[in-house]
């Protein structure tokens, strides 16, 4: 079968690989549609620090499952049902994984970072990584796990109806942010440099955007904020100057929530940190009860997902796709990537 690996940073290729055989309690699956996202990204680039080479990527996908390995009971996932897939493998022994937080898992591996991915026809997965939900298409499933990472980034802050929420970055992940805190009835002030992806974040739930290109970002939370500046900031850029700029800017008593990371060092302003008596939160990954919060918000309002997919392609156009998305990465959303056939 058909596969896009990445070679090493910049260069791709197209391979042959083996079909994969279920084993016991696992699944095996055809993909549908994969979603291409800042990590396939970074992993293109040479800037993911946890993926090696060479890799498969892709970790956002739907799929129909084809076979069932030995003891899969026969009326659970049928051969014919459309799936989506929560992509991480945790250990089940750290002290991460033993306070029920899976997500962070010393040892994980996602699929397309830590081991090969989906960017191919067909893979196994184990059975409790699927999951169904009637009302979604195979499109809206591959955008569940993008979003769940900001909603999971909600809950980490500890959102509360009334609260005002800054979310630095509007790409697929800071929309999940900003739609999990506008359903918690914050208010929400979405902030990016691109005013096609501020106007999308509107739709999604925020109340304001601040384009902090084109503005002054302290004056213009400040101003929106009645001076005390918002009280919880979710950072899902990934740049040194948003890390600093979401500790200088939260209130005083806030609480920061860093999903973005940087290879570089970054130097901030260590006395806010007492000052303020910030709480400094990372957020990685999702657990399942996000996975099950995004599919049900998808089945049950009209959240614009055709608005995220700023491109459709095949297969054999990914290596062409993640080198213009390389050369303008403010200019794509997300690409989902037509395995299946299905759009």
């Amino acid at each position: 079968m058909k596969a896009f690996r990445i070679v090493e940073p910049g260069r791709t290729e197209m391979v042959e690989i083996p079909e994969p055989a279920p084993g016991p309690g696992e699944v095996r699956v055809r993909v549908a549609v994969l979603g291409l996202c800042g990590t396939d990204l970074n992993s293109f680039r040479g800037r993911n620090p946890m993926v090696t080479y060479p890799r498969i990527p892709g970790h956002e996908l739907s799929a129909i499952v084809e076979e069932r390995g030995p003891g899969v009971p026969d009326g659970e996932l049928a051969p014919g049902t459309p799936v989506f897939v929560v992509p991480y493998n945790p250990c089940g022994r750290c002290t991460a994984c033993r306070q029920g937080r899976s997500n962070t898992c010393r040892d994980n591996r996602t699929l397309g970072v830590q081991c090969d991915g989906a960017a191919t026809e067909r893979i196994v997965v184990r059975t409790e990584k699927l999951l169904t939900r009637d009302g979604l298409s195979l499109q809206d499933m591959a955008l569940v796990e993008p979003l769940t990472v900001g909603f999971h980034a909600v809950t980490r802050g500890r959102v509360a109806s009334g609260e005002t929420v800054a979310v630095f970055g509007c790409g697929a992940i800071g929309l999940g942010a900003i739609a999990a805190a506008a359903r918690r009835g914050a208010r929400v002030i979405a902030v990016d440099v691109d005013d096609r992806k501020l106007e999308l974040a509107r739709r999604v739930g925020a109340r304001h955007g601040v384009n902090s290109q084109a503005s002054d970002l302290h004056g213009s939370l400040q101003e929106l904020t009645d001076g005390d500046g918002p009280l919880v900031v979710i950072e899902a850029v990934g740049i040194p100057a948003t890390f600093r700029a979401a500790v200088d800017e939260v209130a005083f008593a806030g609480r920061v929530v860093f999903i973005g990371y940087t290879p570089e060092d970054v130097a901030c302003r260590t006395k806010y940190f007492v000052q303020k008596e910030l709480d400094l939160l990372g957020s990685r990954n999702a657990l399942r009860p996000d996975f099950e919060s995004v599919a049900a918000m998808l089945a049950e309002s009209d959240f614009p997902r055709e608005a995220l997919v700023s491109r459709v392609i095949a297969l054999e156009e990914t290596g062409a796709a993640l080198a213009e998305w390389s050369a303008d990465p403010a200019g794509v959303t997300k690409i989902h990537i037509d395995i299946g056939g299905v759009l």
